[in-house]
C-alpha cells in the first residue's frame, strides 16, 4: 500500500474502541436516492468500497443488492459482520486495499465509496478510480465523495502533496493525508469516467463540504 494510503490505521482504532462510532450508522439519503434508483434500473451487484461498520453495505442489501462489504480495516468487518448475522442478511466480505481490488473485471452494476478515496494524493486517488474503473460493469455507476477546497480543513497542516494535506498533532484521521480538490481537479482525476452529477454539499455541519459525485465509466 503507498505510504501516503494510511488513514485506515486511525478508523481501525477508532473501529475497535467504539469512539464516535453511533454518528456512522445511518446511511446518506444521497446515498439511498442513487442505489435505488439503479436497483430500479436493473442493477443487481454493488461493492461498498470503505464500508466501515457497514451502514452502506447494510443498506444495499435491504435493497436487494447482492452486496460486497470491502475495507482495510478488520475492526470495521468485523462489526459489520455481526451487525448483518443480527439483521438476517447476508453480504460477502473483503479485505484489502483501495489500490487494487481482489475482484475480476466488470464485476460490479454499482460501486459506492463514500468518504474514502480522498485518503491519499492525487496518485493514490487516481490508482483507486482506476481500479473502481476496472471492476465496474460498462453500464455500471459508480458514486461517492470528494473533500472540496471549501471545506474549512483545506490548507491546515504540512502540505506533503499538491492539495494533500497532514495534521500532525490532530485527532481523528487528519494525521494521514487527505487530499482536496475543486470542480475542474475533480473532473481532471475522473478522467476516464463520465461525471453525471456533481454537487458540493455541507455533510456534516458548517464548513465540512465535501463534493458528491456520480460517475460512469468513459
Amino acid at each position: 500500500m503507498r505510504e501516503s494510503a494510511t488513514a485506515y490505521q486511525s478508523w481501525d482504532r477508532r473501529w475497535k474502541s467504539g469512539e464516535d462510532r453511533e454518528e456512522w450508522l445511518n446511511p446518506d439519503p444521497r446515498v439511498l436516492h442513487w442505489a435505488q434508483a439503479r436497483r430500479n434500473a436493473g442493477a443487481e451487484t454493488a461493492l461498498d468500497l470503505g464500508c466501515g461498520v457497514g451502514r452502506h453495505s447494510l443498506a444495499l442489501a435491504r435493497l436487494g443488492y447482492v452486496t460486497t462489504a470491502f475495507d482495510a480495516s478488520l475492526a470495521g468487518l468485523d462489526y459489520t459482520r455481526q451487525a448483518a448475522e443480527e439483521d438476517g442478511l447476508a453480504l460477502i466480505f473483503e479485505r484489502g486495499n483501495m489500490m487494487e481490488l481482489p475482484f475480476p473485471a466488470a464485476s460490479f452494476d454499482y460501486v459506492l465509496s463514500l468518504n474514502v478515496i480522498y485518503h491519499g494524493d492525487a496518485d493514490v486517488v487516481r490508482q483507486t478510480l482506476s481500479e473502481v474503473r476496472r471492476v465496474l460493469k460498462p453500464d455500471g455507476v459508480y458514486q461517492g465523495t470528494m473533500l472540496s477546497k471549501r471545506n474549512a480543513r483545506y490548507g491546515e497542516g504540512r502540505e506533503v502533496a499538491p492539495n494533500t494535506f497532514v495534521q500532525d498533532d490532530s485527532d481523528g484521521d487528519k494525521d494521514h493525508p487527505h487530499f482536496y480538490c475543486n470542480a475542474a481537479e475533480l473532473v481532471a482525476v475522473f478522467e476516464r469516467f463520465e461525471v453525471l452529477a456533481l454537487e458540493d454539499h455541507e455533510q456534516k455541519g458548517p464548513g465540512t463540504w465535501h463534493w458528491y459525485v456520480v460517475a460512469e465509466p468513459a
